[in-house]
């Protein structure tokens, strides 16, 4: 397969809400278009789209799949994305590849929460729009309600492009309001007729809304539009896809996916209103090494540079790297260069995907979106380009993780089947997020909701045969004291031969939060001998491990040996390390200890009607609100709170505010616990070690 023209691609993201049809559609133009020959379902696990076990047992997508087709002569590469804010990675990363994203909204429910974040983030990347009202033959199904909302959120520029003919179980066909001309659907297939004499007076209203926002962006059509001349079909298209382009206009059509009608009509939009790659504006890039910015042009022949959107990872096939070409001309078996691993990487053979399935491509040119099987050191986020000219595409932003769990294998020697599991699905999953607690030694999963991580979980399970079981994390609580105090650690064993004396002196005192361990020598006279000062020290050091109160560690303090004795035959370093960790339990017992907690800073970003709800909630977690500031058409509420309070937070803030809150979350410092609830913790844990 060579490589495609630019200028005959159309690059186009399938996003909207989770349920409204994404994958039913992606399948339905696959069909259509000639490119599968039987149309599968969601409900039989037969979409192209939607191929992974996970996905075919809870009935949506849950990872981006690529598929390509022809129509009119133009390559379309599709991306369907998943819904489901909880695997917005994928959707997050196609965005930063296509040129446009066709924004699928069910008829029955219309506009919806996550249209809303996804419309912003196609703005932040100057993507441009194509709606689909998709399932008109559902009961409750309403395409003029949907249109209103789709206006009153994003604008006059969302117009309709086509309208319905009949609705529900009487949907039968649409009125193209371009060509003004009735196609009617039966099996699939559409049959040209009259627009029906009940929507001849709707068709002209909105067929004139249309032009007035199309003609808009054109000045010749615009003035051959007022003086009531004829527009021809040619200049009527490229006044529309020149607002498409603009961000002005955004077609909006109408159909069903699982019926096929008015999808020949939609592929009809996508090429005439979609941008093609060869139109896009060159992109910003980095040269590696330097920073300083760089333009790519979508040219055959510039220099290579490709972005690395999206890894698959499986334990039999190995790797497979997703990429869009931005420059140059991508060819089967030659090399490239990678600038993040600083490394060469031998292209084999170039792929096509079609879901799970793919075919062999010998090109990907400029504007082109394939993949490349089997590269060592390439991961998600990387660039390819030539060594001669290296440059870096600016990183994908993905949402930080707010649900973590603590994993156990089940069986005892999965450990390590379980570590490299996980790190492979990460190559996968960039929201996926995995640490070795160092202060609970816990292996803490993070993800982006408890279904996020429970999927992971699945594939550990299917892909690499661990099971594995998931509870809350511990929260690394510390420890600390809040005066002066001192104590003798005295150390002395006699066993018959040689024996065992140490004997030290030691002065302990707070130090200011976060300023950590400070050790002081203050010894006169000889009574310890120079040689065992470093014992001492390291005998502190591995007794501040676990405190006195809860077995946590010991931070912010000042530990001074200032006298003591030893014994000329029998002292030893082991002795004075012994002897300097007993002296220090001693010590802390009576310098009034206490309990430190992490607080964390939370920016929780939500609709102005929930503010009140989401402060009261934070207040009853002792959040400390420290203000709020206006984000877009949203409020973000700044907060600290305790770790120990936000662990489940993520559903709560769900079902306050309908799916639309948001919240980060960062380390911000410790605190000390509140005594009221300092001693209900030591004796959890306590419990803990005890069961262990």
């Amino acid at each position: 397969m060579p490589a495609q023209d630019p200028a005959a691609i159309r690059n186009v993201a399938v996003i909207g809400h989770r349920g409204t049809g994404k994958t039913s559609l992606t399948e339905a133009i696959l069909f259509a278009s000639g490119a599968v020959s039987r149309q599968g379902a969601i409900e039989q696990g037969s979409t192209v789209a939607d191929y992974d076990e996970d996905e075919k047992k809870r009935q949506h997508s849950i990872n981006a799949a690529l598929c390509h087709t022809t129509w009119r002569n133009h390559n379309i590469n599709m991306i369907d994305t998943p819904g489901d804010p909880s695997f917005h990675a994928d959707t997050l990363a196609a965005l930063r590849v296509v040129e446009g994203a066709l924004v699928v909204v069910g008829a029955p429910a219309g506009l919806e929460v996550q249209h809303e974040r996804l419309w912003r983030h196609c703005q932040d990347n100057a993507v441009s729009r194509v709606i689909f009202v998709n399932m008109m033959d559902r009961e409750r199904a309403d395409f003029f309600t949907a249109l209103g909302q789709l206006q009153e959120s994003f604008g006059q520029g969302a117009v309709a492009a086509q309208l319905p003919i009949g609705g529900e179980d009487k949907f039968a066909g649409v009125v193209d309001l371009l060509a003004m001309k009735a196609f009617l659907f039966e099996g699939g297939k559409a049959k040209e007729a009259p627009i029906p004499e009940e929507l001849a007076g709707q068709a002209d209203e909105y067929r004139e809304k249309l032009m007035d926002a199309v003609a808009e962006n054109d000045d010749a059509v615009m003035e051959k539009y007022l003086e009531g001349e004829e527009i021809s079909r040619e200049e009527m298209y490229a006044a529309l896809k020149a607002g498409v382009v603009a961000g002005n206009v955004f077609p909006v059509g109408a159909g069903c996916a699982t019926r096929n009608i008015g999808i020949d009509l939609l592929l009809n939009l996508i090429v005439d209103a979609i941008p093609s790659p060869a139109r896009r504006p060159p992109v910003t890039a980095l040269v590696a090494g330097s920073g300083e910015e760089i333009k790519v042009r979508c040219d055959a022949g510039e220099p290579v540079a490709a972005f690395v959107f999206k890894t698959l990872a499986d334990p039999f096939s190995g790797r497979i790297n997703v990429l869009r070409v931005f420059a140059g001309e991508l060819k089967s078996d030659t090399n490239v260069y990678n600038p993040a691993s600083k490394t060469k990487e031998r292209i084999g053979q170039l792929l096509k995907l079609q879901g799970k399935d793919n075919s062999p491509a010998d090109a990907l040119g400029p504007g082109d979106i394939g993949a490349i099987a089997k590269l060592k050191e390439t991961k998600t986020g990387d660039s390819l380009c030539t060594e001669s000219r290296q440059v870096t595409f600016p990183p994908l932003v993905f949402p930080n993780p707010v649900m973590s769990f603590a994993v156990e294998p089940k069986s005892k020697g999965d450990e390590e089947k379980v570590g490299t599991a996980l790190k492979r699905l990460q190559e996968e999953d960039p929201t996926l997020v995995v640490e070795r607690d160092a202060q609970t030694n816990e292996l803490v999963v993070s993800g982006l909701s408890q279904v996020h991580v429970e999927v992971i979980m699945d594939r550990v399970k299917r892909r690499f045969g661990a099971e594995v079981n998931l509870k809350p994390p511990r929260v690394p609580y510390l420890e600390t004291i809040r005066k002066q105090a001192e104590a003798q650690g005295k150390y002395k064993k006699q066993t018959g031969g040689r024996g065992q004396y140490g004997d030290a002196w030691l002065r302990i005192e707070p130090k200011p939060r976060g300023e950590g361990f400070e050790f002081a020598d203050k010894v006169v006279g000889g009574v310890i001998p120079r040689g065992f000062i470093p014992a001492v020290e390291k005998g502190i050091v591995e007794a501040m491990k676990e405190g006195e109160l809860s077995g946590h560690p010991l931070v912010d303090m000042k530990v001074t040996v200032y006298d003591g004795s030893h014994h000329a035959v029998d002292s030893s370093e082991m002795a004075f390390k012994i002897a300097a960790s007993m002296g220090l339990k001693k010590a802390v017992a009576s310098a009034d200890p206490v309990l430190l907690e992490p607080i964390m800073a939370v920016h929780v970003t939500v609709p102005e009607e929930n503010v009140g709800d989401v402060i009261g909630d934070l207040n009853s977690r002792r959040g400390k609100v420290l203000g709020m500031e206006p984000k877009s058409k949203m409020n973000q509420v700044n907060v600290e709170v305790p770790l120990a309070e936000m662990l489940a937070y993520a559903p709560d803030l769900r079902s306050m505010t309908g799916g639309r809150g948001d919240y980060t979350m960062e380390f911000l410092r410790y605190d000390e616990v509140p005594a009221h609830l300092s001693q209900k913790i030591v004796e959890q844990e306590r419990k803990i070690k005890e069961e262990k």
